[in-house]
C-alpha cells in the first residue's frame, strides 16, 4: 500500500493488525476502507476528530472515573477509524458466544440446585464454596427458562495467529452496550459516505430485543409487562447507560427508593397515580447492595422484600442474583468442560490457556513466571488488581508474588497475548494501538448477539489495557457482508 503523511511509520508487525498485514498491504477485507483514508490528507483528518468530539459532547456521552480526588464524568473517547469483522467470520463468532452463554446458564442452574457437575467430579466443590459470588439465598430457584444470565458481555481478542479467544466473560451487570450504539450514530456523522459505500449490519436492533428478552421473563408475558431498569443512581459509572437503555425501550428508570414490595410479595413502582405492579426488573445493582433484608443490611441502593418477590415468582430479574457464581475467572477455566458436560458439544470458541492458582502444580509455575504472564484476580473487573508482567517492575512483580501466595485461589493467570492492533488516530497521523471487542448475548426465551460488539481500544501506546477506567477508548464495530 502506498505511503502518505497519515500512515508514515505505521507499524502492523507487532502483532495481527486487523487492517494492515505484515506486508504493509490492505487486508482485502478493508481496501476500501484503506483507499479512503489515503485520500484524506491530514486537515481532513482532524476535522472528522472534531466532528466526532462535537457529536459527542452535544450527544451528552460521558462515563465516570471514580478516583481520589472524586468522581469525575468525562466525555466518551472515541477513535474515528473503525474496527472491520467479516461477516462469516462473525457467524461462527456469534454461534461460539450463543453455545458458551446457554452452557454458563446450565452450570449456573446446575449449582444452585442438583449440582451434578461437582458430584461428577468436573468441578471441585471447593470453588463454589469459596466463590465470592457464590450466593447461598438463590440455592433451589430456578429462573423461567433456566436462564440465570440474561444478559452478558463476553470480552473476546485476535491473537498473533489471527483466531478469537474469549478472554473472559462478563454475567454480573455487564456494560458498555449503549457505547456500542453511540459510536455507529457517531460513525454516521463522520464517514457517512463510508457506510453506504459499505454493507455494514446494523446495530440498532438492540434495544428492541432487549425488551423482547425482558417481557418474555415476565410472570404473564401476555399482559403487557411493566419493565423498570434499576440503576444506583446518577453518580454510577454506568448512569448514562442506565438512562439511554430505558429511553430507548420504553421502560421506567428507577432508584431502590422509588420500588416498594407489598404483603403480597409483590413489586410496586411509586408514580403521580399510585402504586403500580412492576413485573421484570433490569437492574444494574450488584447483589449485595439488593435487598437489606437478606444481603448487606445497611444498602439504600436496593429494594426491601425484593428477594421474597422473585422467590415467590412475583418478578422477574434480569440477571439473576447469584449469575455472578459464573463470572469468576477461575470458573471461566472449566467453560469448555461446561459445554461438553451439559451440550455435548466441542466449544466453538477457545479459552486463553489459563493457569489456576489453586492448583498446586501450576502455581509453581506461575511464580516461577511471573514476569511472563498476566495475572488476575478472580472477582475484580474493569482492569483493576491486574498484573501485565512484562509491563511490571520489580517491585510489583514481588508484591504480586506475595499476594498470590497468600490466597492462591483468588488469582489464575495467563500467557501475555499480543492483542491484535487496528490503525488508531493519534495526533496527525496513524498508529497501531492493541484492541478487543465486548459482544453483547441476550438468553431467555430466545438468544440474540449483537451486530458486532464494542470495540475497545488501548489509546496509550504499547499498552494492552483497553478499559475506559485505565485510560482506553473505543471504536465503530462493522461487520462487513462481502457476498453480493
Amino acid at each position: 500500500m502506498a505511503t502518505s503523511t497519515i500512515w508514515a511509520n505505521y507499524q502492523a508487525d507487532k502483532a495481527y493488525d486487523e487492517m494492515i498485514n505484515s506486508q504493509g498491504n490492505a487486508r482485502s477485507l478493508c481496501s476500501t476502507l484503506a483507499q479512503y483514508l489515503q485520500t484524506l490528507n491530514t486537515d481532513a483528518l482532524k476535522g472528522r476528530r472534531s466532528a466526532a468530539e462535537a457529536a459527542i459532547l452535544e450527544m451528552g456521552i460521558t462515563f465516570t472515573v471514580y478516583s481520589e480526588k472524586g468522581n469525575i464524568d468525562r466525555a466518551w473517547p472515541f477513535d474515528i477509524i473503525p474496527r472491520l469483522i467479516e461477516f462469516q467470520e462473525w457467524k461462527k463468532i456469534e454461534a461460539g458466544l450463543t453455545q458458551r452463554l446457554k452452557a454458563l446458564n446450565c452450570f449456573i442452574n446446575d449449582v444452585y440446585n442438583e449440582q451434578s457437575i461437582i458430584k461428577d467430579g468436573l468441578l471441585p466443590a471447593d470453588l463454589i464454596e469459596s466463590s465470592s459470588n457464590f450466593r447461598r439465598e438463590c440455592i433451589g430457584m430456578r429462573p423461567k427458562f433456566g436462564s440465570w444470565a440474561n444478559i452478558c458481555g463476553s470480552d473476546l481478542v485476535r491473537a498473533g495467529n489471527g483466531e478469537m479467544y474469549v478472554l473472559e466473560d462478563n454475567l454480573r451487570v455487564p456494560s458498555g452496550v449503549s457505547y456500542m450504539m453511540e459510536n455507529r450514530a457517531i460513525t454516521k456523522r463522520v464517514f457517512p459516505e463510508l457506510l453506504q459505500n459499505l454493507n455494514v449490519m446494523p446495530v440498532d436492533a438492540y434495544p428492541a430485543q432487549l425488551f423482547e428478552m425482558l417481557t418474555s421473563l415476565a410472570p404473564n408475558p401476555d399482559s403487557h409487562p411493566q419493565i423498570a431498569v434499576l440503576t444506583p443512581g446518577i453518580y454510577n459509572s454506568a448512569y448514562f447507560e442506565h438512562a439511554f437503555l430505558a429511553q430507548r425501550m420504553g421502560a421506567t428508570l428507577v432508584e431502590g427508593n422509588d420500588l416498594v414490595v407489598k404483603e403480597d410479595d409483590c413489586v410496586y413502582m411509586r408514580t403521580i397515580k399510585g402504586l403500580e405492579k412492576v413485573d421484570v426488573i433490569y437492574r444494574r445493582i450488584d447483589d449485595l447492595f439488593l435487598d437489606p433484608e437478606v444481603f448487606h443490611k445497611d444498602s439504600v441502593l436496593g429494594v426491601k422484600g425484593l428477594m421474597r418477590a422473585w422467590k415467590a415468582g412475583n418478578v422477574a430479574l434480569a440477571n439473576a442474583p447469584g449469575a455472578g457464581v459464573a463470572d469468576d475467572k477461575v470458573i471461566y477455566a472449566y467453560v469448555p468442560q461446561m459445554i461438553k458436560y451439559y451440550l455435548n458439544e466441542e466449544p466453538i470458541l477457545p479459552n486463553v490457556p489459563t493457569y489456576l492458582c489453586s492448583d498446586p502444580e501450576q502455581l509453581a509455575y506461575v511464580l516461577a513466571h511471573l514476569p511472563e504472564l498476566v495475572v488476575k484476580p478472580a472477582n475484580e473487573s474493569g482492569g483493576y488488581g491486574m498484573l501485565v508482567g512484562p509491563h511490571a517492575s520489580k517491585k510489583d512483580i514481588q508484591q504480586f508474588h506475595k499476594l498470590i501466595q497468600d490466597n492462591p485461589r483468588n488469582y489464575i493467570a495467563q500467557p501475555t497475548l499480543a492483542l491484535s492492533t487496528c490503525p488508531t488516530l493519534c495526533d496527525d497521523h496513524l498508529e497501531a494501538r492493541h484492541i478487543d471487542l465486548r459482544p453483547f448475548i441476550l438468553q431467555g426465551e430466545h438468544s440474540f448477539v449483537t451486530a458486532g460488539g464494542l470495540t475497545r481500544v488501548a489509546l496509550r501506546a504499547g499498552s494492552l489495557i483497553v478499559n475506559s477506567s485505565q485510560g482506553g477508548g473505543s471504536k465503530d464495530t462493522w461487520i462487513i457482508h462481502t457476498e453480493q
